[in-house]
């Protein structure tokens, strides 16, 4: 009896996972500043319309993408995820001598910190025996909207990015903090117009002050510096260090010419 060899039968192809299409999506992002539609999201992955959608709805949701009207762009969790592998020790070697300088010239506390959603993140404090008689720890966080630190941050983001951070509201820590999303533009706008000088008084905690400014590299802030002083101290004259301090910083960072940028961005 003679037995017909069957064909090969065709091997099924397997459709791609949700890990491969999240991946497929990602790679359309080829830098910081990317935004895409979600037409051309499905268009460059080969990806259904809805598929897309909904894939791009659960990054949103965790944070590795945001959706602005003008498209989609990489979220905070990526940026903040880079910064923790590399830049928070580059900001911390570029920051240390100047932080140090600055609390010498001043005899006040130095902060360093980094913006992490409506949160500021301390890097670095520096003051020597004051220190201690202020409450902020390094690793500790404080609200970025009732600090100088992260207001002067804040004010170099996308206004349609502040709204989304704070969708949820504007808490108030004290009497004297920002309670609403429609004082929080006022104050940012008034920090852009004073070249990025932040003040606080009061806002975080009761009887203290604070005079701070963003470390801008080509990307937007990536980092802060402030000066903790008493509740009624003249902080218009040490704002100036707290900003020349800040630029020499940047420039440590990037370079004169992110300096060059940054003030024609401002201008």
């Amino acid at each position: 009896m003679t037995l017909a060899l069957s064909s090969r039968p065709e091997v099924a192809v397997r459709p791609p996972s949700m890990v491969e299409r999240m991946t497929l999506i990602m790679d359309c992002f080829d830098g910081p500043n990317t935004r895409l539609l979600l037409e051309e999201v499905s268009r460059h992955t080969g990806l259904p319309r809805s598929t897309a959608h909904r894939i791009l709805d659960q990054l949103v949701r965790l944070q590795w993408v945001e959706h602005t009207r003008s498209g989609y762009h990489l979220g905070r969790r990526v940026r903040t995820w880079g910064a923790r592998e590399s830049g928070h020790s580059d900001l911390r070697a570029a920051a240390a001598p100047w932080l140090h300088e600055l609390s010498v010239m001043t005899d006040l506390v130095v902060h360093l910190g980094i913006l992490d959603e409506t949160y500021v993140e301390y890097l670095d404090k520096v003051g020597g025996r004051r220190a201690a008689a202020v409450a902020s720890r390094v690793g500790g966080r404080a609200p970025a909207h009732c600090t100088a630190l992260g207001k002067a941050m804040l004010a170099w983001l996308p206004p349609e990015e502040i709204d989304e951070l704070y969708a949820g509201g504007v808490p108030a820590a004290t009497g004297s903090s920002i309670d609403g999303l429609p004082a929080l533009h006022r104050e940012l706008g008034r920090i852009r117009r004073e070249r990025g000088l932040a003040v606080e008084r009061g806002e975080c905690v009761e009887g203290i002050a604070c005079v701070g400014a963003a470390i801008r590299g080509p990307e937007g802030p990536v980092g802060a510096i402030s000066l903790v002083a008493g509740h009624a101290s003249p902080l218009e004259r040490i704002a100036p260090l707290v900003f020349d301090m800040a630029q020499r910083i940047t420039v440590d960072l990037f370079g004169e010419s992110a300096v060059r940028a940054a003030r024609a961005r401002t201008a």
